[in-house]
């Protein structure tokens, strides 16, 4: 497994261009500045091979900063909302999606430099890497034309009970965005479009692992926006987003990341209940195989659900329950699809598996699956579970049984379990206690079956598929879960009322010019 590791002079020239990342500029009251404190090395999971054996590569900086710094940074975001009458937030919508649609135009020209470093600095597919990106843009566009038509149809004229009044809707003021490494432009802009687009100013924390192309907006960002209006706050997040939320200057908090961190910093506002929270939190997303489902369908579906972007998305399938009569013909149908699976480096052609974004994701992974092995699990793929470096060989375990670590843990990794059932009643009892519910899958050619199962899910997951794998697409429909899995949901319907307050101005009917 060595060998899907290159050499220096075995990397395409075009792969280098801009590497390393060296500068440590950042954002000082709208202006791009030179960061003049400590920073942080930036190293790639793709691992290079030398004579001495496996090295990272450098591949840039970014600033390292302070509490000092971080609470700086929150000034200038609240200066400049200035409680609702900054610059950019009195803005006409229409003006507001003009220069933000002059942000995307810039955004385009950095198209290249932004997929190249998704490759180096999380190991995403070029396609994946190229995919993010103009599923990123295409999201921002269609906020912009949703709240472009809402602010343009104008605010509404209600009467009734002797009462009329124009309801609107307005900024709620400061928004903290934290998006997650595995998805860092998409998530990220799934949160900026919107709230910038409804005038409220942000403060973005890019995530330790996918940070490196930040540095690429921030002369964008200063050439558009009002000073203040778009921040960004590096470092460690352990020091410097605690004073953030205690310091009670954040009205959104936008995390996508685990239910105990953010219970953490939601439970550090002094004023919890002002604090409006969008949480993306941890999923276990099963898939239920039934007896009569077309396998082959099946199977293929589950691999790629499973192992796209090596499974490190929260809506990755985590779990296969397979009915035991068509388990061992489903597992051969599984290992047919994860062998055509080309592994190696993210800019090969057809590449499917790739190194781990994580360091220490496959020590895991390994223990996950050593675990499995102790209480009677096998491996059924060949060569499954091998690794080196950074890199790590899909898992097949089968039989699989709930009481492993794997079937309780988000493994977040190509670990796969496979749990054989011979009741429906065994995976439901698993959904309904389980403390996740985002998403599942259900795989049957029974139409009886589908909807009683149907029926039942819709109760303890998000969102249902039916002969295919989980997902989050299309982005008009809500992405949110249910427990642990979520707070709060976003889609580009919802743009408009995720990052506002609606607000009411009323007089009595008969003064009606007083509130036109």
């Amino acid at each position: 497994m060595l060998s899907i590791f290159p050499f220096e002079n075995d990397i395409p020239p075009d792969m280098l261009k801009g590497i390393p990342v060296g500068r440590k500029d950042y954002l000082r009251e709208g202006t791009v500045a030179d960061w003049r404190g400590p920073f942080r090395e930036v190293h790639s999971p793709l691992l290079i091979r030398t004579v001495a054996g496996l090295s990272q590569k450098r591949i840039g900086s970014v600033p390292s900063m302070d509490e000092e710094a971080s609470l700086s940074i929150l000034r200038d975001a609240r200066a400049a909302f200035h409680n609702g009458r900054g610059e950019w937030v009195v803005l006409p919508a229409r003006e507001r999606a003009l220069r933000f649609n002059a942000f995307l135009e810039q955004m385009e020209g950095l198209r290249d430099d932004i997929v190249r470093l998704l490759q180096w600095e999380i190991g995403k597919t070029a396609r994946e890497s190229g995919n993010e990106f103009d599923r990123a843009l295409s999201y921002a566009r269609s906020c912009m034309e949703k709240i472009t038509e809402y602010g343009n149809a104008g605010e509404a004229f209600v009467e009734g009970g002797g009462i009329s009044g124009r309801l609107e809707r307005v900024p709620c003021g400061v928004v903290l965005i934290m998006g997650p490494f595995n998805y860092p432009l998409f998530e990220t802009m799934t949160a900026l479009a919107p709230a910038l687009l409804s005038g409220n100013t942000v403060i973005i924390k890019p995530p330790r692992l996918g940070c490196l192309f930040f540095q690429h907006i921030l002369k964008p960002v200063e050439e558009i926006f009002p000073k203040g209006t778009v921040n960004f706050v590096y470092g460690d997040g352990r020091r410097i987003i605690p004073p953030l939320l205690a310091s009670g200057g954040i009205d959104v908090f936008y995390f996508i990341g685990t239910s105990s961190v953010a219970a953490y910093l939601r439970g550090l506002h002094p004023k919890p209940h002002r604090l409006r929270c969008i949480l993306g939190l941890e999923a276990k997303n099963p898939a239920v195989v039934l007896p009569d489902a077309d396998i082959q369908t099946a199977a293929a579906e589950c691999a790629k659900g499973a192992l796209t972007f090596n499974g490190q998305r929260c809506a990755a399938l985590k779990i296969l329950f397979v009915h035991r009569s068509v388990a061992n013909e489903f597992n051969e149908c599984l290992n047919g699809f994860i062998e055509t699976f080309r592994s190696g480096m993210p800019w090969e052609d057809g590449v499917v598996l790739t190194p781990l974004a994580e360091n220490d994701r496959v020590e895991y992974l390994s223990g996950l699956v050593d675990d499995a092995l102790g209480l009677g699990a096998g491996v059924v793929n060949e060569g499954g579970g091998g690794s080196a470096g950074t890199f790590f060989y899909p898992a097949v375990l089968y039989p699989a049984a709930v009481t492993m670590r794997v079937c309780r843990e988000e493994q977040f990794g190509p670990v796969v379990p496979i749990v054989p059932y011979d009741d429906i009643n065994e995976p439901l009892k698993y959904i309904r206690e389980s403390n996740y519910g985002q998403q599942a899958s259900v795989f049957s050619r029974d139409m009886s079956h589908i909807r009683d199962l149907t029926s039942y899910l819709v109760h303890h997951v998000s969102r249902v598929n039916i002969n295919c794998q989980c997902q989050r697409s299309p982005d008009t429909v809500p992405f949110t879960g249910r427990k642990d899995s979520a707070e709060g949901s976003l889609s580009t319907s919802e743009a408009a009322e995720a990052f506002t307050v609606p607000t009411f101005i009323a007089t009595k009917t008969g003064n009606v010019d007083l509130i036109l």
